[in-house]
């Protein structure tokens, strides 16, 4: 017997819009804070989250019928993942900036996506200080929780002399960092990011474990001789020209064995394209212009720069990592 085709994927797919800004407003009125310390009705959701009964119940079946919710004899509770990510102070890590930043940022971008498509030219963002301040807390947001994945799974044990590279942020070395107690790490930031970076490493307690320096990402040269060395959050913001010198420069700080990580969203070449990273390939074009690299091209460069990849690791949510040795 044949199966006989059905539009159910189609239709998710085009009606995910829905589901996406039932979340956002979810997380704006604190539903998901309302019931952190247990599962309760709609008349107690609307009353903590100021909302009428009929919006209460609509958005928390929303998100029950997504799975972050369950609903028991008319009483809502928080499913594992909501608890961790969405329950506000209660949460692992509240992800809520980020939403926001989807919602009120990324989301409105979206509707200049046809122009996107047409001329293959970001949108216009428009940013005042007000938005510049939702972009980046957001953005900085989603990069804790990609940092908390890479902290779990990209194993760095045994180095113990890192270099941080041309990344938006310190989170990745410090969550390295405060697994492995005998890694050191110079930080090697563009121009603005240093005050952010020694706040994050004081704020951690590492600070005699840490030191911060200035350069251009594309042209720096770091001295040294380093055994793990990190480049996350770069390669999307450089051209593929930049991105080769960049790993030549790198190869040439770091000692033999030594470890990279890359960190970043990957086109596949192969059937099964991961979708989050071909999603984010139009998120990063429409907002500002960057570039999700197919991985064939990334471990290119890393091969003729002298890098050995061993290793791809999905991290959950996130990005991938291409783990490569100095050869």
């Amino acid at each position: 017997m044949t199966t006989t085709p059905d539009a159910a994927r189609i239709l998710d797919i085009a009606t995910g819009y829905m589901a996406s800004k039932q979340l956002f407003e979810a997380s704006r009125i604190g539903l998901f804070g309302a019931i952190a310390d247990g599962a309760d009705t709609v008349p107690a959701i609307a009353e903590r989250t100021g909302v009428s009964e009929r919006i209460a119940r609509i958005l928390a079946d929303a998100m029950a019928g997504k799975g972050l919710l369950t609903r028991t004899d008319g009483r809502y509770a928080l499913e594992a993942d909501a608890a961790a990510y969405l329950a506000g102070g209660a949460a692992e890590l509240d992800l809520a900036p980020f939403l926001t930043f989807l919602g009120e940022i990324s989301y409105p971008h979206w509707l200049q996506f046809a122009h996107t498509v047409d001329t293959a030219e970001p949108g216009e963002l428009q940013m005042d200080d007000a938005r510049w301040g939702t972009f980046m807390a957001g953005v900085m947001t989603y990069n804790a929780l990609h940092a908390q994945e890479f902290g779990r799974l990209v194993d760095l044990s045994g180095a113990t002399n890192a270099l941080d590279f041309g990344g938006l942020s310190a989170g990745f070395a410090v969550e390295a960092m405060t697994r492995n107690p005998a890694l050191r790490t110079t930080f090697l930031y563009a121009p603005g990011f240093e005050d952010g970076v020694a706040e994050a490493v004081e704020a951690a307690g590492l600070a005699d474990r840490a030191s911060v320096q200035v350069g251009d990402t594309a042209t720096a040269q770091p001295e040294g001789s380093y055994d793990a060395v990190l480049a996350n959050h770069v390669i999307h913001r450089f051209s593929a020209e930049e991105n080769a010198q960049i790993f030549r420069n790198l190869r040439a700080a770091a000692v033999p064995g030594a470890t990279l990580t890359v960190l970043d969203f990957f086109l596949d070449d192969d059937p099964g394209q991961r979708a989050i990273d071909a999603l984010h390939a139009g998120e990063y074009l429409v907002i500002d212009g960057t570039v999700v690299y197919p991985e064939a091209q990334v471990r290119g460069w890393l091969e003729d720069a002298g890098w050995q990849v061993r290793e791809k690791i999905a991290l959950p949510a996130s990005p991938r990592v291409l783990v490569a040795t100095a050869v």
